[in-house]
């Protein structure tokens, strides 16, 4: 059973974005259920990296949008992806290094952060681009 589930509600309006977004429910859907197999630390550290690795890189996607058009609510959003990308880098540390074990709250932290991110934050900026026809 997937731990969240891609809906067209949480389409921004933006291929690229909506693209990447998918990415990043498929990478921690398969976290979840690496996690929950019981399959070895390194089999859910590969998986942890990938999922850390891509979400810098969709944070940067966004933010260079942010950027290139003026976005006036740039700055709140990538102090969100910091922080998030902070936790993440943190826990990926710790998993790597035996100090730490995912969790299921860790993983219903990682699901409500995305999912809440999506729906508000980034629902926030989708009648800016929108009006702009970025698609």
């Amino acid at each position: 059973m997937a731990l969240i589930t891609w809906s067209a509600q949480m389409s921004v309006g933006i291929a690229k974005i909506d693209e990447e977004h998918q990415r990043l429910i498929t990478l921690l859907n398969a976290l979840h259920a690496r996690m929950m197999a019981g399959r070895g630390d390194e089999v859910v550290g590969d998986v942890l990296d990938q999922l850390v690795s891509y979400a810098k890189t969709h944070f940067a996607t966004e933010e260079a949008l942010f950027r290139s058009h003026g976005y006036p609510q740039a700055a709140a959003h990538k102090k969100e992806h910091d922080d998030l990308t902070a936790k993440a880098v943190e826990l990926q540390i710790a998993v790597s290094g035996g100090k730490a074990f995912l969790t299921l709250p860790t993983m219903t932290f990682l699901k409500d952060w995305l999912t809440n991110h999506i729906m508000k934050m980034d629902m926030a900026y989708r009648p800016f681009f929108a009006a702009k026809g970025i698609k």
